[in-house]
This record gives structure tokens, sequence and C-alpha cells, in this order.
């Protein structure tokens, strides 16, 4: 795990990685699945996706539905920002030109399986930890590294279920 930054207005990141005994194309049908990303996080409750689109593509859209026990329930629409198929997936949270959050997958063979990265970024368009900075300013390093922290702890456990997801495939396909 690696992030950067300490206050929301520094775009902090974070991801996780971990390596995945699956080739790349199993391990995209995963991350580029957005129907099966609430399955794999407590957060996310659904996604669906927005205009008769029913794959990833850039530009297209959909709406997710969040759930977190300090700061509620939510509804965003992210746009697809990048789609290199077995590469790259990402996608902004709300205004893709100024989003709340950015978030992508990137694949890379290694060995006859997959390097799986998760990363996301905060900012720079106000989100949800937004308000909580506003009404608690002198607590806005804390709220970003908890959130930080709660972040990585998810995407650690996202990849970690895609791997086992695609490596369970892989075996069922012997």
């Amino acid at each position: 795990m690696e992030w950067t930054g300490a206050r929301y207005a520094d775009q902090p990141t974070v991801d996780v990685r971990t390596r995945i005994d699956a080739p790349p194309r199993r391990v995209w049908d995963l991350v580029s699945d957005i129907r099966l990303m609430p399955d794999l996080s407590a957060e996310l409750q659904s996604v669906e996706w927005l205009d008769g689109v029913t794959a990833p593509r850039v530009g297209a859209r959909f709406v997710g539905r969040s759930r977190h026990e300090s700061l509620g329930e939510w509804e965003t629409t992210s746009y697809v920002v990048e789609c290199e198929p077995c590469r790259t997936f990402a996608w902004a949270v709300g205004d893709p030109e100024h989003p709340s959050a950015l978030w992508r997958f990137v694949l890379e063979e290694a060995d006859g399986g997959t390097e799986l990265t998760q990363w996301m970024r905060m900012g720079p368009g106000r989100s949800g930890l937004s308000f909580a900075i506003d009404r608690m300013p002198e607590k806005e390093q804390k709220i970003v590294f908890v959130r930080l922290r709660e972040f990585e702890r998810s995407m650690r456990d996202t990849v970690a279920a895609i791997g086992k997801l695609a490596e369970s495939a892989e075996g069922a396909d012997a």
C-alpha cells in the first residue's frame, strides 16, 4: 500500500497491489464487471449502467449507491474515463473534469499471471468527506487519514476477492 498527501486539496492517493495466478483476460472480466463490485464491497450497495450501456467503454456512465456507518447513504454517477481491455479500467466519480474521486484498476501480465493494482485519488471535486471537513476543519488531516485507511482496507479486500474468483475460475477451466 502506498498513499500520499494529508489534506483533501492535495488530492491524496492510495493503491494496493496483488499477484493473481490467472491470465489478464480472466482478471479483466472481473474488474470491468461493475455489477460484481457490490459483492466485493461493504460500502458499495448497488451499481447499474445508465443510457442502455451494458459493458464498459470510455464515456459510459453508471450509478452507484453506497452506505457507510458514519457518512450515511448516497448515490453517485461515475464516468468511465479509461477502458483498455486487459490493461486499464478507470472511472471518475461525478464531473469527469473535476471528479470527487478517480478510481483505477491496472493489470499487467506477470509470469503467466496478472499483477493487479487498484488505485484511487480523492478530489479535486467535493465529496461527502468535504462536508465533514467543513464542519471540523481543524481535524482535516485526521479525517483524510482515516478515510484513506478505510479505502486501503476495502481495496485490499477487493483485490484479494478478485484474485480468489479469477484463480477459482482458472481451476474450473483445467
